[in-house]
């Protein structure tokens, strides 16, 4: 995976801000929301714009979920070391996928949708939680580049609506029981990369 300088990740996060508060304006005034539209409200050129979005339902969905969700500092302000933070940032990510079930299950349709249009190219989504990881890594200062990268790619895997949708389609869980599966992973991958707990990563 290769990461971007943190003043680059940076600017991405609020382009897309400002598109998705673009939109959002637009809804809030019952105007269409287009791709071009939300990008002039935002002040950023089209073509910039879609290379965030290729698709406008994808970007009404995101605009409407990107308001609930919290800050990093609020979803790891009980967590008192690095691994309690990946497994807060974990859980949160699972658990707002549960209160937010058929708006999440709306969004990645949407996105799966625009995934399949030729003429447009695979765009990345927010990532949210993988901003949160990296940070988490990141200020921990421990844990070098390549180490970092594998342990974002398995615990991004891991939770959100695409965990709750496994758990609750394919394996028939409850939430609760979820919960407990998300947990598991993320100390199962921390055992494995970082070791058990107590003892120095590896």
């Amino acid at each position: 995976m290769t990461a971007d300088t943190p003043a680059r990740a940076a600017q991405k996060a609020r382009t897309r801000k400002a598109l998705l508060a673009g939109a959002r304006a637009l809804t809030a005034r019952g105007e269409e929301v287009t791709v071009a539209a939300a990008a002039a409200e935002a002040g950023i050129s089209k073509a910039t714009a879609y290379r965030y979005f290729s698709d406008p339902a994808a970007l009404a969905a995101e605009a409407g979920l990107d308001v609930a969700v919290a800050s990093y500092e609020e979803v790891t302000a009980q967590a008192r070391d690095l691994r309690g933070r990946l497994a807060a940032i974990s859980l949160y990510f699972y658990e707002l996928a549960c209160d937010h079930e058929p708006a999440f299950r709306q969004f990645l349709a949407r996105n799966l949708d625009a995934s399949l249009t030729p003429a447009r190219e695979r765009t990345r989504r927010g990532a949210r939680r993988v901003a949160m990881y990296e940070r988490a890594l990141a200020e921990d200062g421990t844990t070098p580049r390549p180490l970092r990268d594998r342990l974002v790619r398995e615990l991004s895997m891991a939770t959100g609506a695409e965990a709750m949708i496994a758990l609750f389609d394919i394996v028939g869980a409850s939430r609760e029981e979820g919960r407990e599966a998300v947990l598991g992973v993320v100390e199962a991958v921390c055992d494995r990369r970082l070791g058990p707990r107590g003892t120095p990563a590896p």
